[in-house]
């Protein structure tokens, strides 16, 4: 006898076969892990950047766009996609985490160097990872600002730590977003603090002049100015940080 439970299941995985049907696709996953970077892209530069033609480009980004994945910004006739928000990050950084580092093929001093700034520091989405990343959840962790089991949670010495010291204003750390969640690290394969205190603490970062970018993409690293401020609140070694 079909029962309720039944149709529900039945939606539930016609939902999720949908949701899969959507990465399934090489060029839409290239793209997806591309604006994992938190960054609006045009329909142009992410064509260029997974290499085909921007109708084929257009044609992907309208299915992702679709699907829910993506979100679409205009300004003036300018059109640009990003990840719908930071649930869609996560999925992909989960994702990209559960099939494990990429073999990295070096061909050149340039790859070599990506690859290691990479590694050194990025941004997962709109927080911290790399080595830049753990170093900081580590350091809040043994200060028992972060409590660790189970998943991560915020304590009360730590949202004095994160308003106080670090001058986050509380109203962005009370969201609906979740404050704080673990994420696992492709290249540490270890954890590092997402959520609304992880994004709060990068933008914050960024601010102080802390850290900055490297070159186009994602990888970030510690100032002269962050290695001690970050040594300074937390301790940090900022030879763990080079």
């Amino acid at each position: 006898m079909f029962s309720r439970h039944d149709g529900v299941v039945d939606a539930r995985a016609a939902d999720l076969a949908g949701l899969a049907a959507l990465l399934a696709d090489r060029t839409r996953a290239a793209m997806c892990l591309a604006m994992i970077d938190g960054r609006a892209w045009s329909a142009g530069e992410l064509a260029r950047t997974v290499r085909v033609a921007p109708s084929t480009a257009t044609e992907h980004l309208n299915r992702l766009l679709a699907g829910g994945l993506l979100a679409e910004r205009r300004q003036g006739r300018h059109r640009y996609v990003e990840l719908a928000d930071a649930r869609a990050a996560e999925l992909i950084e989960a994702l990209a985490t559960y099939i494990g580092a990429p073999p990295v093929k070096v061909t050149g001093l340039k790859t070599a160097t990506a690859s290691a700034a990479l590694s050194r520091g990025r941004t997962c989405y709109d927080h911290l990872a790399g080595r830049l990343g753990v170093a900081i959840t580590d350091a809040l962790t043994e200060r028992e600002f972060l409590r660790p089991d189970p998943g991560f949670a915020l304590t009360a010495p730590g949202m004095a730590f994160f308003t106080g010291p670090l001058g986050i204003d509380p109203a962005l750390l009370h969201t609906r977003r979740p404050l704080t969640r673990p994420c696992l690290d492709w290249t540490e394969r270890r954890t590092h603090l997402g959520g609304a205190a992880g994004a709060q603490l990068c933008r914050r970062l960024r601010e102080l002049d802390w850290i900055v970018g490297v070159g186009t993409g994602r990888a970030v690293r510690a100032t002269s100015a962050g290695e001690v401020g970050l040594h300074d609140l937390l301790g940090i070694n900022p030879a763990t940080l080079r």
